[in-house]
């Protein structure tokens, strides 16, 4: 007989989508960088390259290839981007990426930092999708979306699921971490009504200013 908590437990997981693993370049140099950047940037004493995901964040690549997407996230070192490297040379990654037709790659373990949005990385999770204004996100993209951070939300105590256009929002609040309050910039992705019909499909409400 299966005792009580353990059939609540059953009841309540959430099916894990399937996420096909392409890991990105993680060696001692990115994590010195990445150490560093939570404690220059973030002000974070003593910081550790695990976090406690409580956001995650969702993005637009601009790139249209999966491949052209991996290998951009792949070095250690953040190519060009001058605005962005003068404050750290530590590339940009995520820590998912999901295709045009809603696979689903993971290029960094879920709770390990990654460099993709200003303020929060201390704290957030990173889906990139590929795709760009030109090109708006397919509703297989959508549906693996939702898969993906339905799951993500039963695992870790994620607050807010925002689109990096939105990320501003926490500007001034306690969630902001960012040791130079002129280092920001403006976004776009991915547009407002994707991100109304993802909050929408996982029963969550709208962002409003911190």
């Amino acid at each position: 007989m299966i005792c009580f908590s353990l059939f609540v437990a059953i009841l309540g997981a959430q099916e894990k989508p399937h996420i096909i693993q392409r890991p990105i370049t993680w060696n001692e140099r990115r994590a010195d960088l990445s150490l560093a950047y939570l404690q220059e940037r973030h002000g974070i004493a003593n910081p550790s390259l695990e976090i406690v995901p409580q956001i995650v964040v969702v993005h637009w690549t601009e790139i249209l290839s999966v491949e052209k997407t991996i290998k951009t996230f792949n070095p250690v070192i953040l190519p060009g981007r001058a605005n962005l490297k003068k404050l750290s040379v530590l590339n940009v990654s995520t820590q998912f990426v999901i295709g045009r037709d809603g696979r689903i790659f993971q290029l960094l373990p879920e709770t390990r930092f990654a460099r993709h949005t200003i303020g929060l990385n201390y704290c957030a999770i990173g889906i990139e999708n590929i795709g760009s204004s030109k090109y708006p996100l397919t509703e297989a993209q959508m549906d693996a979306n939702v898969a993906l951070i339905s799951y993500l939300q039963h695992k870790y105590p994620i607050a807010y699921v925002i689109g990096h256009s939105e990320y501003q929002a926490f500007r001034g609040s306690s969630w902001w971490k960012e040791t130079d309050q002129h280092y920001f910039t403006h976004k776009n992705d991915p547009d407002a009504a994707f991100m109304h019909e993802l909050r929408r499909k996982l029963n969550l409400p709208e962002l409003i200013k911190l």
